[in-house]
């Protein structure tokens, strides 16, 4: 019986350490993510010529957002069968696009208020994945909920496309907090599962493209739910 107690407790112990050498991978992964994103956004922001040649040309802007879709569902239908270099190399050149298209916020927003509401949203998206992290409950239908919110979100951001609704962007903007908080506790746990139930033995590869994908979906989290706060909470230049 102590035999069978101390090789569970060795077996635990294991575990616990391959959760979080996992996890680590993936926040790494994705502070990478949104370091290059935060620093190309700046850049492109602050650079005239960058904006009048990204954002004075539709066509060109819309190819931008039309690329980063792609490599978002290249990777989740591909990423089993590419290389991990190659999944790496996807997330690197998505995240820095994304800083691309999304410098308008140093055009529509006050530096003060972007660097207050991304601490705002750095300590809640904090304070959601460590419950995801350490919580007993099952958030699988939290997440299920949550995605179905998203849909949603999506649908409706498409009609205000057309309708161009103050009203139904706050509404959005107010739904959309929740949903992301909800869904930054969810992928957490996922994650934590995901890592605790991986075999031992996996190749490095493997286990790369595991905390890339999981980065991503970290990555998507926070940079959606910054942009809902930001509309809530921002000054307008």
């Amino acid at each position: 019986m102590a035999n069978m107690q101390s090789a569970q407790k060795t077996a635990d112990a294991r575990t616990q350490v391959q959760v979080n050498s996992f996890i680590r991978s993936v926040y790494n992964w994705m502070g990478i993510g949104l370091g290059l994103t935060g620093l190309v956004a700046l850049y492109v922001g602050n650079s005239q010529s960058m904006v009048e040649l990204i954002f004075g040309n539709s066509l060109l802007f819309f190819g931008l957002i039309a690329a980063e879709l792609g490599m978002v569902f290249y990777l989740s239908a591909r990423v089993q069968k590419i290389q991990a270099s190659t999944a790496t190399a996807l997330f690197v050149i998505y995240a820095a696009l994304n800083g691309v298209t999304l410098s308008f916020i140093f055009i529509a927003y006050t530096p003060a208020s972007i660097t207050s509401t991304f601490f705002v949203c750095a300590a809640t998206f904090v304070a959601c994945s460590i419950f995801g992290f350490v919580t007993k409950r099952d958030l699988t239908s939290v997440g299920s909920f949550m995605f179905m919110g998203l849909i949603g979100i999506i649908i409706a951001s498409v009609i205000n496309l057309f309708i161009q609704s103050s009203a139904l962007t706050t509404i959005i903007s107010y739904v959309g907090v929740l949903v992301f908080v909800g869904l930054t506790a969810y992928d957490t746990q996922k994650l934590k599962h995901m890592a605790a139930t991986q075999p031992d033995g996996l190749a490095a590869g493997v286990v790369r493209k595991g905390a890339i994908m999981g980065a991503l979906s970290l990555y998507l989290d926070f940079i959606n739910l910054f942009l809902m706060l930001l509309y809530i909470m921002g000054g307008r230049e």
